[in-house]
């Protein structure tokens, strides 16, 4: 009798494995997301006023330091004792939100006011994520 070998993966055989089509990249997270890794820091977004650039309540903000921030970057501001993350308006010396609920915001002379870094990217949680929270808080 004549023995022909069959090779086939463990599992359900005759359909390929959905994860066949995604390729692995070969990078790190931190090499993709982060440009400057000793000027960089985590954030998590609090609050509604970014809800229409697409930063919601709880997302985590990737801010590089090294940036020069210009008129229309998303900032991450220390303003009277707040972290808050806005839009920098550089012309007119403003804060703005991304909702119309929120009213622009005039930087004044005697306000205390210290740009911490530009937000190169904001990352969504989709799933609870405890130990990471609690690195957050």
């Amino acid at each position: 009798m004549k023995v022909i070998p069959i090779y086939i993966e463990a599992g359900i055989s005759g359909f390929e494995s959905p994860a066949s089509e995604y390729q692995e990249l070969g990078l790190s997270l931190d090499q993709l997301l982060i440009q400057h890794p000793n000027a960089t820091f985590i954030g998590q977004a609090k609050g509604q006023s970014m809800q229409g650039i697409g930063i919601f309540d709880g997302d985590l903000l990737i801010v590089d330091r090294s940036l020069t921030a210009n008129t229309n970057d998303i900032i991450i501001a220390n303003y009277n004792g707040c972290f808050v993350c806005k839009i920098l308006d550089k012309n007119n010396a403003q804060l703005l939100s991304a909702s119309s609920l929120h009213p622009p915001v005039t930087i004044q002379q005697d306000d205390e006011f210290q740009l911490e870094g530009v937000v190169t990217r904001s990352i969504r949680l989709h799933h609870s994520a405890p130990e990471l929270m609690s690195c957050l808080l």
